[in-house]
């Protein structure tokens, strides 16, 4: 590509907006040009905003920290600069639906890490090598806000990607029901254990709404498009818990399968390690190569040894066995602020621009 876009980071300050920085430094697509945050923020450079708050593992790139933080809610003026958003705002749900819209009606499109617009009718909510086709809603939905280029995608929840992935990888044998734990990281509340000390050697049985996000999310996903609307999927039916533990990056998942078609151990694994979507045929900067891995390994995957596969874009999946109450139990691993949050939204808005729903001003 001979001209990049130009993007702004709403939110830049916390660890989405952070992470989303991190991801596109030297993007071969798209250039960090406007970072937008809180009025408290807005005026600084970034380096001052951010101060001692920087939460990566790698340093802040050296191209964003002289950028000067604007402020969030001056639409218009984040917006002229730049030829798409991603969001990662911290507002309440009502608040963030009617900023990426107000963002959307300037003719700039939103690619949002945020759950306020996840049942929107027309909004897509994508994971690209499942169902990049919801992309088609995105006609439906400037008709609505009245717009040419401008319309609100959106990545789903952190929490299904180790386990969402792999059912779809298997839908030819149909799946029926579902039970599933997830033990996720506290990165996936946006904190470190600098700001979470009582995180250290415990284990929290609640995550605010997660527990509905992990049931319905996948159904929406695996759903299709209906003329304005995406029409969830009926099944399969997916009961959750989720469980926050002591670990920085990564989600982890327990999963029990019951399938209608009855495959073999070797089927499954032959479905999952083979499956492929349109970010693989399409060659996209961010995807990788073999979306999800199986590990034979008993003691496989592990956060420490399996959390960053394919650069934290693959899922990792190990002990498929059979099941005494079930057909198939497993075990899954996602890295939850690439796959499950950032990476999943540069992941999205590349899938977008090589469909041309994302172009230059």
């Amino acid at each position: 590509m001979s001209e990049k876009l130009n993007v702004a980071i709403l939110g830049g300050t916390g660890m989405v907006g952070q992470r989303f920085i991190s991801l596109l430094e030297n993007h071969p697509w798209f250039e960090v040009t406007v970072i937008a945050a809180s009025p408290r923020s807005a005026g600084k450079t970034y380096e001052e905003a951010i101060g001692d708050r920087w939460k990566m593992d790698t340093p802040m790139p050296e191209a964003v920290k002289k950028i000067v933080v604007r402020d969030v809610s001056d639409v218009e003026n984040v917006a002229k600069d730049v030829d798409f958003c991603f969001s990662a705002v911290d507002m309440s749900k009502e608040e963030i639906k009617k900023i990426e819209e107000a963002y959307a009606k300037t003719e700039t499109p939103v690619v949002s890490n945020n759950s306020a617009h996840r049942w929107t009718p027309d909004v897509p909510m994508i994971v690209p090598e499942i169902n990049p086709d919801h992309a088609e809603v995105i006609e439906a939905q400037k008709k609505r806000l009245g717009t040419k280029r401008g319309f609100v995608a959106v990545k789903p929840n952190c929490s299904i990607q180790s386990y969402a992935p792999v059912l779809w990888a298997w839908r030819e044998f149909e799946p029926t029901e579902v039970v599933v734990s997830t033990y996720q990281a506290i990165s996936g509340a946006g904190k470190t254990f600098k700001d979470w000390p009582e995180m250290e050697h415990n284990i929290i049985p609640f995550i605010s709404g997660e527990e509905e996000k992990s049931e319905k999310e996948p159904l929406r996903v695996f759903g299709h498009v209906e003329g304005d609307h995406i029409e969830p999927a009926a099944g399969p039916k997916i009961t959750a818990q989720c469980i926050r533990v002591p670990i920085l990056n990564g989600h982890t998942a327990t999963v029990f399968v019951k399938f209608a078609k009855k495959p073999t151990k070797e089927q499954l694994i032959d479905a999952m390690v083979n499956y492929s979507g349109e970010p693989q045929k399409l060659g996209l900067p961010s995807a990788p190569k073999q979306f999800i891995q199986y590990l034979t390994e008993d003691n496989r995957p592990q956060v420490d040894l399996d959390v960053n596969y394919e650069n934290g874009f693959g899922v990792s999946i190990g002990r498929l066995r059979e099941d005494s109450l079930f057909d198939y139990k497993f075990v899954g691993l996602s890295h939850n602020t690439v796959r499950g949050a950032a990476g999943g939204g540069v992941l999205c808005a590349e899938l977008l621009k090589a469909k041309g729903y994302i172009t230059k001003k």
